[in-house]
C-alpha cells in the first residue's frame, strides 16, 4: 500500500506543479498599459505601433509571444540596448503582457514596395535563399509571406534599415537572445544580399 500512496502523492505533487507552470499572467490593468504606452512606448515606436523612424521596429500586428520574449529579454539584460533596457526594467510580467496584446492587436499599415528590381534579388534569396554560398531560404522560417510564427517574428512590412540592422548584429553576434541559427545565417550574406532581402521584406504586407 505504501508504494501505492507514494505513487498517488507523486501525481498529485506533478500535476500542481503543471498547473503551477501553466498558471496564465495576471492581467495589467488597461489604463496602466495605455499609460506606459504613451509616457514610453510612443516615443519611439508610435502610439500604433507604427514607428516613424527606420532604426525603430514595427509593432503593429507582432506576435505577442514573441513581443513578451523580446521586453522580457531586455528587462533581464539578454538583449543588449540602453534605451530598451532602460524601458523594460520595471516592467511587471502583466505589463509585459499588456502590452504586447495592445501592438499585436493594431492592423499593420499597407507597404509601398522599394526598389522593385533591386527587391526581386532579395525575393529570390528570401523564398529560395543562395545554394552557392549555403544561405537557406528565410521563408522556410519566417513563412512565405514573413508573417513568422508565435516564436518566430513578424518581418513583413518591417522598416529595411531596422532588419539591416538586426541582421549585421546577428552577423557580429552582437545579437545573441534569440535563434542561433541567424548567426550563420548572417554571416554568409553579402552586404547586398543583406540589403535585397531587407527591401524586398519591407515591401510585403
Amino acid at each position: 500500500m505504501s508504494g501505492y500512496f507514494s505513487l498517488v502523492f507523486g501525481v498529485i505533487v506533478g500535476t500542481i506543479a503543471l498547473q503551477t507552470e501553466a498558471a496564465p499572467v495576471a492581467k495589467a490593468d488597461s489604463k496602466r498599459v495605455a499609460e506606459i504606452v504613451r509616457s514610453r512606448c510612443s516615443l519611439c515606436h508610435g502610439p500604433e505601433g507604427e514607428s516613424a523612424s527606420a532604426v525603430y521596429p514595427r509593432l503593429a500586428a507582432q506576435h505577442p509571444d514573441y513581443i513578451v520574449k523580446q521586453l522580457t529579454d531586455f528587462r533581464e539584460g539578454r538583449r543588449k540596448s540602453d534605451t530598451m533596457s532602460d524601458m523594460a526594467k520595471d516592467l511587471k510580467d502583466e505589463e509585459i503582457a499588456g502590452l504586447a496584446e495592445y501592438f499585436s492587436g493594431k492592423k499593420a499599415a499597407v507597404r509601398q514596395p522599394g526598389d522593385v528590381d533591386f527587391a526581386a534579388v532579395g525575393k529570390f534569396i528570401f523564398q529560395r535563399g543562395n545554394p552557392y554560398s549555403g544561405v537557406p531560404a528565410c521563408a522556410s522560417c519566417h513563412g512565405p509571406n514573413g508573417h513568422g510564427t508565435q516564436r518566430l517574428p513578424r518581418l513583413a512590412g518591417q522598416h529595411r534599415a531596422y532588419i539591416e540592422i538586426q541582421l549585421k548584429e546577428f552577423s557580429k553576434r552582437e545579437r545573441t537572445n534569440d535563434n542561433a541559427v541567424m548567426h550563420t545565417v548572417a554571416a554568409k550574406l553579402t552586404e547586398l544580399e543583406t540589403r535585397a532581402v531587407a527591401t524586398f521584406i519591407s515591401g510585403l504586407q
